[in-house]
């Protein structure tokens, strides 16, 4: 009995000692990245490419994954203005098909070319977006 309960302890510690797969080792991928003005019923409602800082209050990037079932992992939104990161948000992957998004407040005179990083669990570049702030 005593073997038994060591087995199970050894093997609970091993699990919980088990390194996150990566998105590619998990199997999650990206089937649409944006960064909109607004998200209405989980949706975005447009697709920014360019934007005047002035006419937003906020942006948010959205992602819409595909998984294997059973997946619960993470991804990270990293925002960077020019080359200065400015905002990063670790969003929940938890389903087959799972949506999920960060907000960025902008500020007055947020000029440049911005970016979205998106990174799976264990940091590696899925995919990147691109957009002006004039």
């Amino acid at each position: 009995m005593k073997s038994i309960a060591r087995y199970l302890v050894a093997a609970a510690l091993l699990f919980m000692t088990v390194a996150p797969l990566s998105a590619a080792e998990s199997g999650i991928k990206i089937t649409e990245l944006a960064v909109t003005t607004k998200i209405v019923k989980g949706n975005p409602i447009d697709l920014v490419r360019r934007i005047s800082s002035s006419s937003v209050k906020s942006l948010y990037c959205f992602t819409r994954t595909v998984a294997p079932a059973g997946t619960d992992t993470t991804i990270k939104h990293v925002w960077y203005n020019g080359e200065e990161k400015v905002g990063e948000y670790v969003l929940p992957v938890k389903g087959e098909k799972w949506r999920t998004y960060s907000k960025k407040n902008i500020q007055k005179g947020w000029a440049g070319d911005w970016r979205v990083e998106v990174l799976d669990s264990e940091g590696t570049l899925m995919k990147v977006i691109k957009f002006r702030m004039n």
